[in-house]
């Protein structure tokens, strides 16, 4: 960030990059080293070669800053019940209209009940398993129900 605000502050006209040296990769560490100490460069965060946090830490202030700006990303947050609403709406009108969707049936072999959904990601919501699961379940051929409970079945391919 400090190159972003001197870049924007001073000019582009101002600066330039210049390759000081081409070497082998087994040698980086050693030439960053040489010219770190050698030239001294002003913008250079890392203080030691191939560590660029090394001897650098946050602030609090920084810290709730970062923290502050991440609210609401990243998994484990909790949605509102009307957010997953529109979520699942959105997604089942894709889906509605996606023709390259793979319908499949999941039969529940507890409760003896079968309930076909119009995609894969559908019915792994539906579920709560990643839909990784039921699509490594049809490249494998598999026949024995998932965790001894479910058998899928593709239904219909749309082309």
């Amino acid at each position: 960030m400090a190159i972003c605000r001197a870049l924007l502050k001073h000019g582009y006209s101002n600066f330039s990059l210049t390759i000081l040296e081409y070497c082998e990769v087994y040698e980086l560490l050693t030439k960053e080293k040489y010219y770190l100490k050698l030239l001294k460069p002003e913008y250079n965060i890392a203080k030691k070669p191939g560590a660029p946090m090394s001897g650098r830490n946050h602030s609090e202030a920084s810290r709730a800053k970062i923290s502050a700006s991440m609210t609401g990303f990243g998994k484990g947050i909790q949605k509102s019940d009307e957010h997953k609403a529109k979520i699942s709406a959105s997604m089942n009108a894709y889906q509605a209209s996606n023709p390259n969707c793979i319908k499949i049936e999941v039969t529940d072999i507890e409760l003896n009940t079968k309930t076909t959904y119009n995609s894969i990601h559908e019915a792994a919501r539906a579920l709560n398993i990643n839909h990784c699961v039921i699509s490594a379940y049809f490249r494998r051929n598999q026949i024995k129900p998932y965790k001894k409970r479910y058998v899928f079945t593709i239904t219909k391919i749309d082309s």
